[in-house]
């Protein structure tokens, strides 16, 4: 028989995503560096409880969000694909743990720090944030329509509303590559750096934007994000009322 004991030699596995805190900035880390970030089961649980610490903790008001190793994330985890007990079982884990709702909805800012792969599911974390700084090596891309799969991490939604249809719809249909110059000409990125400058030039930004009350960060994210997706009267009259709440 086989022994079944543990091997008492073996490591512990690392955290699939790290949580830490410099000051009023929460980083949170992807950490799958040996799989260049892709997103697995252990990942989805770890970060779903890190952005409901970022949300949670008032002492936190603003959010970094990165990847370790070569990568920020290639995005989903091939390996893991089908293996879900049933569709049914999936669609009510995706329910009950809406990470990506949950990120969207996070009041307090939240800065993508990217480099290397930034594909599918990563791409589409990194446009889930409120703003977006990338290294000089960031590649980006939507590889998902030529594996016939849709974007499923709101990549549909959240690219036409950064860059317009046109350009969305070429980026997802063809899954052709951006380098770091073209997201930023794009206005997918809002600034680019070199890789050794990149996590401070994130935390650099978050810091300022603890600067902001959080009330008033929050009413500003509720406008934009809102406002979108009303006729311009209605936004503008949401505007209005977020603004004298302010006063």
């Amino acid at each position: 028989m086989a022994n079944s004991e543990p091997h008492l030699g073996a490591a512990p596995r690392a955290p699939a995503v790290l949580y830490e805190k410099d000051g009023p900035v929460a980083i949170v880390s992807l950490n799958r560096p040996e799989v260049l970030n892709a997103y697995n089961v252990a990942m989805r649980d770890a970060l779903f409880e890190a952005l409901q610490a970022v949300r949670d903790d008032g002492d936190v008001r603003t959010m970094v969000l990165r990847g370790n190793g070569p990568a920020f994330s290639t995005g989903g985890d091939v390996s893991e694909f089908g293996s879900a007990p049933s569709p049914i079982t999936a669609r009510e884990v995706r329910w009950h743990r809406d990470v990506w709702g949950l990120l969207h909805a996070l009041p307090k800012p939240t800065i993508a720090a990217v480099h290397g792969f930034t594909v599918g599911g990563g791409f589409e974390m990194a446009l889930l944030c409120d703003l977006c700084i990338a290294a000089a090596d960031a590649r980006f891309g939507y590889p998902e329509t030529g594996l016939a799969m849709i974007p499923g991490v709101a990549g549909t939604q959240t690219t036409p509303r950064a860059v317009g249809v046109s350009r969305a719809l070429e980026l997802v249909l063809t899954g052709r590559w951006l380098t770091a110059t073209e997201a930023f000409n794009m206005g997918l990125v809002v600034r680019v750096v070199t890789p050794e400058q990149l996590r401070n030039a994130a935390i650099d930004l978050a810091r300022r934007l603890c600067e902001l009350p959080p009330t008033l960060a929050a009413r500003v994210k509720r406008a934009v994000d809102e406002g979108l997706d009303l006729p311009l009267a209605e936004g503008l009259a949401l505007e209005g009322r977020l603004a004298s709440l302010s006063q």
